[in-house]
Formats: structure tokens, C-alpha cells, sequence
């Protein structure tokens, strides 16, 4: 029986969940990342977090923020070197809920306040 999958932690929901390329056909169909997909690469390649330090913040272990990174990666390059439409959702996540003392990314807007 495999293990129960662990509920990635995020930050916040992406503000624009769905990016098309312009002057395409839109028959094609869509590739969809996965919201805990999407933080990975917002952490990773934005926020500039090692895959380690991302790991502490999403409370899941490096090589599962690995696999998930790979993941997103050949997502995107589907996306842009095809010219696909791009959407942002599903996945198995919780939101920040803003009770913790310290918030890794520091970009929680419960954290800000």
C-alpha cells in the first residue's frame, strides 16, 4: 500500500491562474501545473530558495520538491516552446494560514500586515 501523500504548504494562490500565447489556435488543449508545482518554481527560481530551504518551507522533503520542480520545468517547456496555453491548477496543497511566527517566503500577505 503506498504512503499517503503529504499536503504541500503554499503561501498564497497565484493571482492569474491561466496564460495563452498570442495569436495561437486555442483548440489546443492546455498544459496544467499543479498549484504546489507552481510554488516551487515561485520559491525556487523567484524567491531564490535552495530546493532544501524550499523543502522547510512547503514541510515536505527535498526530493519530493525535486521531483516537483523537474515537473513544473518540462510543463513550462512544453508550454512556451510549443506555444500552448499554460494553467495554474489542482494538486495537493494547504494554504498558509498565517498563524506561524515566521513565514519562509516573506511574501505572505498575513505576515505583512
Amino acid at each position: 500500500m503506498p504512503r499517503p501523500r503529504k499536503c504541500r504548504k503554499i503561501c498564497q494562490m497565484p493571482e492569474i491562474r491561466e496564460f495563452q500565447p498570442v495569436g495561437k489556435n486555442f483548440c489546443q488543449s492546455a498544459v496544467v501545473i499543479s498549484v504546489d508545482e507552481y510554488e516551487a518554481v515561485r520559491l525556487i527560481d523567484k524567491q531564490g530558495f535552495s530546493q532544501e530551504e524550499c523543502g522547510r518551507y512547503m514541510q515536505i522533503a527535498r526530493t519530493t520538491v525535486q521531483l516537483i520542480y523537474d515537473s513544473a520545468r518540462k510543463k513550462l517547456a512544453e508550454a512556451l516552446v510549443n506555444g500552448l496555453p499554460l494553467k495554474i491548477e489542482g494538486g495537493n496543497f494547504r494554504l498558509c494560514d498565517g498563524k506561524e511566527e515566521y513565514c519562509g517566503c516573506g511574501g505572505c500577505r498575513k505576515h505583512r500586515r
